[in-house]
């Protein structure tokens, strides 16, 4: 079973999109914070990753380069949230190593898609929707 992180610093976002993870067969762990995220991935380097891009203390870009220097930290999936994209802030997070973003508010239907784009070999099971 896959093995994913959700970093966000509002527990209500962590807890709701745990359990979209669980739904969807994952292993989902938390972290409220960057520092928290890097300790858990220090512990064991997740298969998937989903931050929030603002966080207090480190921001989901600067979490991402952190990660992407560590051993392993080029395996794991990373989407980043968000409630508001720009163009040139996106890029700069791909040059960072995300592999994608995700608007906020998501719901299971939205995920179990994005998942299926950046993980089209394994199967995403039946939809039903569940808001983030």
């Amino acid at each position: 079973m896959a093995h994913c992180l959700v970093v966000d610093d509002s527990r209500v976002m962590r807890t709701v999109a745990r359990r979209i993870f669980e739904e969807l067969h994952f292993v989902a762990g938390e972290a409220e914070d960057g520092m928290s995220a890097l300790r858990a991935c220090r512990e064991k380097m997740p298969d998937l990753i989903l931050l929030d891009w603002c966080m207090p203390g480190m921001t989901g870009v600067d979490l991402v380069r952190s990660l992407r220097a560590q051993p392993e930290g080029g395996r794991p999936i990373i989407l980043i949230s968000t409630t508001e994209i720009d163009a040139t802030e996106i890029s700069h997070a791909v040059a960072a190593g995300i592999d994608d973003y995700l608007m906020k508010p998501f719901d299971r239907e939205t995920l179990a898609a994005k998942l299926a784009e950046l993980r089209p070999h394994q199967a995403v099971p039946p939809l039903a929707s569940a808001a983030v």
